[in-house]
């Protein structure tokens, strides 16, 4: 698999507006450009899912965040560099994204992609799961991803690339490679919702 390639692909497909199946740190997603109200709307149809209901984006790093919600609260910041799993933060204030993919409360929930840092956290780790994908693209996309779970509203989240319906595979536009599936948890991350004030609401654990 030439990764350069795929990257390339994909960021082509984003900027034009297109939508992709990918893998996360988590499970795998449908995502598209957070910041294209159209590409947004698209990721609603394909899940037939309500467009009334939030998403969760996907950064490359906490400048990214604050590039998108009016003020991070401190407690977060504590929580991303503490944090040793998928967690994904609601903030308050959200700002130069796609209307649809804001909720109704104008909150939006954010994740960095986990990934185990080495010895030096300036080097950026190889490309080579859904995590370190899912960090480069957003990295070089200079805007956060949407990612939702890969499944029809109301249906069970696959755990793996084989368990993804036909029906998804169908109606994205690029389909990252399924080996970039490994390290992914199958799992849904944590959901914390942070308050201006710090105050700190467990959505899901």
């Amino acid at each position: 698999m030439d990764i350069n390639a795929v990257i390339n692909d994909t960021l082509k497909v984003l900027r034009d507006g297109g939508v992709i199946l990918y893998p996360t740190d988590t499970v795998w997603g449908i995502g598209c450009d957070a910041t294209n109200e159209k590409a947004v709307a698209r990721v609603f149809e394909i899940k037939r899912r309500a467009g009334a209901k939030s998403l969760v984006l996907l950064a490359s790093d906490l400048d990214m965040v604050a590039k998108h919600v009016r003020e991070i609260p401190s407690i977060a910041i504590d929580l991303v560099e503490v944090n040793d799993a998928p967690m994904t933060i609601i903030y308050p204030g959200a700002q130069y994204l796609a209307p649809n993919a804001v909720a109704e409360d104008g909150t939006v929930g954010i994740r960095i992609p986990f990934v185990e840092q080495g010895p030096d956290p300036r080097i950026r780790p190889e490309v080579k799961d859904g995590a370190t994908f899912c960090r480069e693209i957003t990295r070089r996309l200079r805007k956060p991803l949407v990612s939702t779970s890969a499944n029809i509203s109301g249906e069970p989240t696959p755990s793996g690339f084989r368990e993804i319906s036909d029906e998804i595979k169908n109606a994205v536009d690029y389909i990252v490679p399924a080996a970039l599936e490994q390290g992914a948890s199958g799992r849904a991350s944590q959901i914390i919702k942070i308050g201006l004030g710090g105050e700190v609401e467990i959505i899901r654990a």
